[in-house]
């Protein structure tokens, strides 16, 4: 079974700096009592990656290690800054971890993992201690010897490593700032990895200057287009190891995409997004049968607590935990097995080749701040169109749902056009949120209605009794109604 080590760190180059008197010289620094030295450590470790080295490139890294304390398997993910989570499996096979592999798969595509290089590295760590004997940070000396699989030559450095293991962030500043006074500096690289592989990364490229009102238009939509891919990227590892909130956070990365290459159709030629969108639209409710399970559970379980205990008759929270333990099992699985799936992986594909060569119309070019006002305004007419319909509509609850797809597109339009359009743009994506957020409750109280239905069948034929449940579908039906009364006002 996998671990999961939560990685805070810093690298340093040394320079000519005394690496054991500046660790030493920790001791009284933010709660620190005391400074242990080890016994050095000799580790070994073979690094994996696509041949055009994907992986490194998104800031993942991915090896086999022997020696230390940790040895095993290593994939290390991005999660925010200083901070990597580190997934580790046991030696207990040669062969690359399908388990592993698995959750890179956004990255590497159908491109396969090899060896890319071996590093040898000679530790000495120095721990950080409190009052108790608890290890609130490690300093480890690295000399480093890495040898490329391509024979591309080897090459041997020293370097740093500051790593937080129970200590505060705080913590890590403040050894920043003592390694600094030393003579140490911070390391041109990130990772061993990096450096190992010097000139076979194409050197980073400056990040793009955020979009303005002057922007062309084409550039403001691409650069939206482009954070909800990188959301996507980041998710998918996430969602398939089944992280809190990482389904939604997925899901809503997907429907902003499609939302924007709907509504600027005319700047992003839609006859050539249609059938991505689409596509977009399937991994949306792949996703969303797992967010309805989450969504509905609290849902009940929120009732459940506002309902009088007397008038909860019979095991009906067991039952609801049962119910939407099993659904959400289920729902996962299913969307994991997409994410293995090709039709995915086409999908990401597809996203990559739009964002490389753009079907962009004439209008791309205009400035952003004319081009982008006109499509916002139209999915804001749309939304009140929608919204004037459901007082006459024949199925209302039809009706509110169409207002709450029409609410999502002109917010997620409108924030997309923050950057040309400020803060008219900006208030437009409140108000829309706003809706979205009371529409959305009427739905899920509308899918309730119908789990509830079906909960109190699967009770009666148990013999158990039902008015638990035929309260909670009057609870859910009456928060329904007070929505719709509240919708001309909203």
């Amino acid at each position: 079974m996998a671990v999961v080590v939560r990685e805070v760190e810093r690298k340093y180059d040394p320079g000519t700096a005394d690496v054991a008197a500046a660790a030493t010289g920790m001791r009284g620094l933010a709660g620190v009592a005391s400074v242990t030295r080890q016994d050095e450590q000799l580790l070994d470790a073979v690094y994996y990656d696509t041949a055009d080295l994907r992986l490194i490139r998104a800031g993942v890294t991915f090896r086999r290690r022997t020696g230390g304390d940790d040895e095993g398997w290593h994939l290390k993910l991005p999660a925010g800054a200083d901070a990597r989570d580190e997934i580790r499996l046991p030696l207990t096979r040669r062969a690359v971890p399908e388990e592993l592999t698995a959750l890179v798969r956004a990255r590497t595509r159908a491109a396969k993992v090899a060896p890319v290089v071996q590093i040898l590295t000679s530790r000495q760590v120095f721990r950080l201690l409190d009052s108790e004997g608890r290890t609130l940070a490690e300093i480890a000396a690295d000399h480093v010897s890495a040898e490329p699989a391509d024979g591309a030559g080897a090459t041997s450095w020293n370097e740093v490593e500051a790593e937080l293991v129970v200590g505060d962030p705080e913590l890590l500043e403040a050894i920043d700032g003592r390694l600094r006074a030393a003579g140490m500096r911070a390391a041109a690289t990130a990772t061993k990895l990096e450096r190992a592989l010097g000139a076979r990364l194409p050197a980073p490229q400056p990040p793009n200057p955020p979009p303005t009102a002057r922007s062309p238009a084409g550039e403001v939509v691409l650069a939206y287009l482009r954070d909800q891919v990188t959301a996507m990227s980041h998710c998918d590892p996430l969602v398939r190891r089944n992280e809190p909130d990482a389904v939604h956070q997925m899901r809503v990365a997907t429907r902003r995409a499609r939302s924007a290459l709907q509504a600027f159709g005319q700047i992003i030629d839609r006859d050539a997004t249609r059938s991505l969108c689409a596509e977009l639209k399937w991994l949306a409710a792949t996703l969303g049968r797992v967010r309805d399970a989450e969504v509905l559970l609290t849902r009940f379980t929120a009732e459940l607590s506002a309902i009088p205990r007397a008038l909860v008759v019979g095991p009906v929270q067991a039952r609801i935990r049962v119910h939407f333990a099993t659904e959400y099992a289920e729902a996962h699985k299913a969307a994991v097995l997409a994410l293995d799936g090709q039709r995915y992986l086409h999908v990401l594909d597809d996203m990559d080749a739009l964002l490389a060569s753009p079907p962009l119309t004439s209008l791309a070019d205009s400035q952003a701040k004319k081009a982008l006002a006109r499509p916002v305004r139209r999915a804001k007419r749309r939304l009140e169109r929608a919204l004037a319909a459901v007082p006459g509509a024949e199925d209302r609850d039809v009706a509110i749902h169409e207002a709450r797809k029409a609410a999502k597109r002109a917010r997620y339009a409108a924030e997309a056009a923050v950057p040309a359009l400020g803060d008219s743009a900006d208030g437009q994506a409140a108000w829309a949120r706003e809706l979205q957020q009371l529409l959305g409750d009427h739905h899920d109280g509308v899918v309730a209605r119908m789990v509830l239905l079906d909960l109190a069948e699967e009770a009666r034929a148990a013999g158990e009794d039902t008015f638990s449940y035929g309260l909670m579908h009057q609870r859910q039906a009456c928060q329904g109604a007070e929505i719709a009364r509240k919708l001309p006002t909203a």
